[in-house]
């Protein structure tokens, strides 16, 4: 595949017919490829800038699939005795079912299922992961323009369309046995991802000023935006 351009989707995952059963273990699994490819970290680093000074924050996940960061949000807030307002929204009805399958009784988290812009504004931050690549560009950059009218600080935690990424992720899977539509998925979703250079003019069309744009290993590519 050319990885010099963004690959068209939709992934498998996003198909209207697919089994809510069959959604939850791949959005299951691919809990497990985020903590085997430590993504969670560059979202509580960035958690852990915005949480200088603060106590308590009030924080928006987009798109939370399995809710795997929204859990381990919780877990890091309550080791630094941080009160933490957790709320995940996604489009998709068969991730609040997976999430709440999937989230122990006596958590606060709350999800919903529905768009992002309904969510109202407030947010001391939002977060999304493994997010962006799903969108158009035009879907994107409403997005970076929804998040800085509506938070204090905002947070993309995405795939860096990246060669040997894109080569390595099959074998990866394979020796891990992840589900069929997380092996398929896992190498578009590569393909479909950005790269550092990408990422100015799509903040620039959404009239973001001052966001820093990052890797972070292996083969994460971030966006933050803290004031």
């Amino acid at each position: 595949m050319n990885l010099i351009t963004r690959a068209p989707g939709p992934e498998l995952m996003d198909a209207d017919d697919l089994d809510p059963d069959d959604y939850a273990a791949v959005v299951a699994d691919l809990a497990r490829v985020n903590t085997v490819t430590l993504a969670p970290r560059p979202t509580l680093a960035f958690l852990a800038r915005a949480a200088a000074g603060h106590r308590t924050l009030r924080i928006l996940d987009v798109g939370f699939g399995d809710g795997d960061m929204l859990r381990r949000i919780e877990r890091w807030a309550t080791r630094r005795g941080i009160a933490v307002d957790l709320v995940g929204v996604d489009l998709n009805a068969r991730s609040e079912r997976a999430a709440r399958q999937h989230t122990p009784a006596g958590s606060a988290i709350t999800y919903v299922t529905g768009d992002y812009a309904h969510m109202g504004g407030g947010w001391d931050a939002v977060i999304s992961s493994l997010v962006a690549h799903h969108m158009t560009h035009a879907e994107l950059v409403t997005f970076l323009r929804w998040m800085e009218g509506n938070a204090r600080y905002w947070f993309v935690n995405d795939l860096h369309r990246h060669r040997f990424a894109h080569a390595g992720f099959p074998l990866l899977a394979r020796i891990a046995r992840w589900h069929p539509i997380v092996r398929h998925d896992g190498t578009l979703s590569v393909a479909r991802s950005f790269r550092p250079a990408e990422w100015p003019p799509l903040l620039a069309e959404a009239g973001v000023d001052d966001a820093r744009v990052f890797r972070a290993f292996p083969f994460r590519l971030c966006v933050e935006r803290l004031r």
